[in-house]
């Protein structure tokens, strides 16, 4: 097992001793796209909504180095026809944006680190591959001599944009070292399939994606992955039985995320916290990145203020969520701050209507412990 490439099942291990609630059926979904040409995912989910959860259950599922069978015993992919087709029959390379980002003593010098610590190991697994000039040569190489191709699941692929959001050199460098590996005529040849997760959906340049091959699953729109945006409610209401708990509890504190193809969806973090601690409250784990907000929020533009105080009295507020740009730094109108909000958690998003809404009692509390609060 390595650090990157077939890393094992430790991490998905660890999560089935806990309280565990079976989202093993996306697999199932990610099998269908292996090999095609929707064989690109990126989903895009708040914090604690179980990105980095899933990330270690698909390298659990996939990597060759481990036999995880009996991790999967008696869930929901066990019984699907595709179950046998790739268990533990893939080479992972798995990435951390945000430890390379910890490990980095200049954030500059990321892109550089994961290029060339990931292409070092590859080499080590593949002693007889010739070494290419960066990653992608080199995984090229690997498949010119093998025939193998490998599996990509880059956790927190938006890190960089976060922690350097000012940096557009940076970014710049580590959106053409994705495309590299992702948008070239050698995609095809080295990848069976990719695997992104992010709080952010990936970066637009005005309407046009900078990896316009990937199928994106966002907050917005999640489509066929809405059940494993957080926990449905028929799961919530096992967990609530089976801990007895009250469920219209649960419901009023967690619930309120809605989508076309999953009408009640709940924040899975707070309802296992609750569960575990037996009392509901305030779960949520304050992001740094609402205070960077408060700066826009303060400006007003579009009459922001007002509409999130409409918002606190229940009002839903219609928005135009195109505009975004997905990123922190070219936000530029009272619609481009809800949506932000939206893809972190603390709106919900009625597709239909095209409107935004506080989902439930932990996201208005959470909304009163930041100053916008004073003119409410």
């Amino acid at each position: 097992m390595g650090k990157y490439l077939n890393v094992g099942n430790a991490g998905f291990t660890a999560i089935r001793k806990g309280t565990y609630v079976d989202k093993t059926g996306m697999i199932a979904f990610l099998n269908s796209t292996l090999g095609t040409m929707d064989k690109l995912t990126c989903v895009s989910r708040p914090r604690r909504f179980g990105k980095s959860f899933a990330a270690k259950m698909l390298c659990a599922y996939y990597d060759k180095s481990c036999d995880s069978r009996k991790l999967f015993e008696g869930l929901k992919i066990a019984q699907d026809a595709s179950f046998e087709n790739y268990l533990n029959k893939c080479n992972v390379i798995y990435l951390d944006v945000t430890l390379f980002i910890a490990r980095a003593a200049n954030v500059r010098n990321v892109v550089r680190m994961i290029n060339e610590e990931v292409r070092t190991e590859v080499c080590q697994f593949f002693p007889d591959v010739e070494e290419g000039s960066d990653l992608v040569e080199t995984l090229v190489h690997v498949n010119e001599r093998t025939g193998q191709k490998f599996l990509m699941i880059i956790d927190e692929w938006d890190a960089l944009f976060r922690e350097a959001k000012n940096d557009t050199k940076l970014q710049g460098e580590y959106i053409n070292f994705l495309r590299s590996l992702f948008k070239s005529g050698w995609t095809d040849r080295i990848f069976d399939a990719a695997y992104m997760t992010g709080i952010l959906p990936i970066k637009k340049y005005g309407t046009q994606s900078a990896l316009t091959d990937f199928k994106e699953y966002t907050m917005l729109a999640p489509k066929k992955l809405a059940e494993y945006v957080g926990f449905t409610e028929p799961e919530v209401k096992a967990l609530c039985e089976n801990f007895h708990m009250d469920f219209d509890e649960a419901k009023k504190w967690y619930d309120g995320y809605s989508f076309s193809q999953m009408k009640s969806v709940y924040s899975p973090n707070s309802v296992i916290e609750a569960v575990k601690n037996e009392e509901f409250g305030n779960y949520w784990t304050q992001s740094e990145t609402y205070e960077s907000l408060q700066f826009y929020i303060d400006l007003n533009e579009d009459g922001l203020k007002e509409a999130i105080l409409q918002m606190l009295g229940g009002a839903h507020v219609r928005i135009d969520a195109a505009t975004f740009q997905n990123d922190l730094t070219t936000i530029k109108s009272k619609d481009d701050v809800l949506t932000l909000l939206v893809h972190l958690g603390y709106l919900a998003y009625d597709a239909k209507e095209k409107s935004v809404a506080i989902p439930n009692e932990e996201v208005r509390q959470e909304f009163g412990k930041h100053r916008i609060c004073r003119y409410y």
